[in-house]
């Protein structure tokens, strides 16, 4: 008989029934079980382990708070880094230009993400030819593919190459709201590519063939993402209606924003739209008189240079990252990690936690919010709003302490980065310290309080592990780093993953 034949078990390895009536004899001898497990199995594990304590300790005030515009929902897609980089682009926008609200489209960068992501994934497949398929490398790039995820960088990419359209210009469709057959066949589609350029050069054909094979499997991918998004426009019309001057924070702006909305349109209208002039909010026949921005037949690259007032490349990620193989102070350049190919792979700068925390204190004390990756799923209430330990206290009912502590979470892949959102407050103690932090989500306003989320300072300091910061409010050491080559790393190391 084989040992590790069914019938002859090695006692060793396997649970014994003995063992496991030891197991329930001291689960029953515990009233405690009992009554978690009614708890748990009438409202299920987050709810049965809040701690109103940690609720009343979380309260939605804070000392440092920026003016949002309207809460936006990603839907049923991994859209969540692209949502939250126009959200912080947005905030800046309407504050420039003194809206009351604006949304960029998502759909508009949703295309070409998808149309990038196809290009370079058939380069890397032209890159690793002699690559079996079971390596770990072809593994790794044949695993996402084209799917939504991705990370500030990849916007940056997308941005400098196609510019951004309000969402009135290129709206939400039901392949953008639901993205899941889409990028199922899509992708299905690109593996097919892969195998047939592999396959034409295991039979001898040369890379300038295979390249023109390539260039006809993009025109089947472009044909694919306009079927199921739509083409996006080369031109729109932008109108905005600003504050009128009888809006309390309309009266704080500065008097030159006032000067370029009444200039708006006559400066780069490619066909000649003006503005109306405008003094209040009403006139005295109820026309709504408040001055207009008007744009007409602008482009996506246009609408960025004139309308967006900050620089998306000045902005760096920091990481907090807090392992042996990745040692602070040091660049990091994830390899076959790119979106749109000629921009390169993703980068990383990883820095001492009080460094990291004190970035994102100083970038929103000066009236700026920031993005952030972080694992939303670790002690969060989803319905409730709250990302903390204190509250979602599984400790107390599993009775058991979970104890990685940050770099053992990110070693081990159960803390990785998988979701990014916007922070748009801290709260700061009477020493100045951090103490919660106000959360702007991408999940519709009836997630969290009205779309808001708050995390205690604990749960940032374990469970962020990315800000973009602008270069402004970098320390000097910060700084020096960014001068310095990049250490390559492989995208199987540990250190953080697409958000979606």
């Amino acid at each position: 008989m084989a040992k590790n034949d069914i019938t002859n078990p090695d006692d060793s390895k396997a649970l014994r029934p003995e063992q496991l009536h030891e197991f329930s004899q001291r689960f029953n001898a515990d009233r405690a079980n009992a009554v978690a497990a009614n708890a748990a199995t009438s409202v299920g594990v987050l709810k049965a382990a809040t701690d109103y304590h940690g609720v009343r300790a979380l309260p939605r005030d804070f000392s440092i708070e920026l003016k949002q515009g309207s809460i936006t929902n990603q839907e049923h897609s991994g859209r969540c880094w692209m949502f939250a980089s126009l959200n912080t682009l947005r905030y800046e926008l309407m504050h420039r230009w003194k809206l009351e609200d604006f949304e960029f489209s998502e759909s508009y960068l949703f295309f070409w993400d998808a149309i990038e992501k196809s290009n370079t994934y058939l380069e890397n497949v032209l890159a690793t030819l002699d690559e079996p398929t079971d390596s770990r490398v072809f593994e790794i790039i044949n695993d996402t593919v084209a799917d939504d995820g991705g990370w500030w960088q990849m916007f940056v990419a997308l941005v400098n190459k196609y510019g951004l359209v309000p969402k009135s210009a290129y709206p939400e469709s039901a392949n953008s709201r639901n993205s899941d057959a889409f990028k199922q066949y899509l992708n299905t589609k690109l593996r097919e590519f892969a195998a047939d350029l592999r396959g034409r050069h295991a039979a001898g054909e040369s890379l300038e063939a295979l390249r023109a094979a390539k260039t006809e499997d993009m025109a089947t991918v472009y044909r694919i993402c306009c079927i199921a998004l739509g083409e996006p426009p080369e031109r729109f019309d932008f109108l905005a209606r600003t504050k009128g001057d009888d809006d309390a924070d309309s009266k704080k702006s500065d008097d030159k924003a006032s000067a370029d909305v009444s200039n708006a349109g006559k400066t780069t209208d490619a066909k000649g739209g003006k503005d109306t002039e405008g003094k209040g909010s009403k006139g005295e026949d109820g026309r709504d008189d408040r001055p207009q921005i008007r744009e007409y037949g602008i482009t996506p690259l246009e609408f960025v240079r004139k309308y967006v007032p900050v620089d998306v490349n000045d902005a760096v990620t920091l990481c907090n990252a807090p392992m042996a193989r990745t040692p602070f102070g040091k660049r990091y350049r994830i390899k076959w990690t790119a979106n749109v190919a000629e921009a390169g792979d993703m980068e990383f700068v990883n820095v001492p936690l009080d460094v990291f925390r004190k970035a994102a204190i100083d970038q929103l004390s000066a009236g700026h919010p920031i993005w952030f990756a972080c694992d939303c799923m670790q002690f969060s209430l989803r319905d409730a709003g709250i990302f903390d330990r204190g509250t979602v206290r599984v400790d107390q009912l599993f009775d058991t302490e979970f104890t990685f502590d940050k770099g053992q979470g990110l070693e081990y892949w159960d803390s990785a980065s998988n979701h990014a959102m916007t922070l748009t407050g801290v709260n700061l103690d009477a020493n100045g310290k951090p103490n919660r932090w106000k959360v702007e989500n991408s999940w519709g306003k009836d997630a969290g309080k009205d779309g808001y989320y708050v995390a205690s300072a604990d749960w940032f300091d374990q469970f962020v592990t990315e800000l973009i910061i602008r270069k402004e409010y970098l320390d000097e050491a910060t700084k020096a780093i960014l001068e310095t080559e990049p250490v390559d790393i492989e995208p199987w190391q540990p250190l953080t993953r697409r958000c979606d």
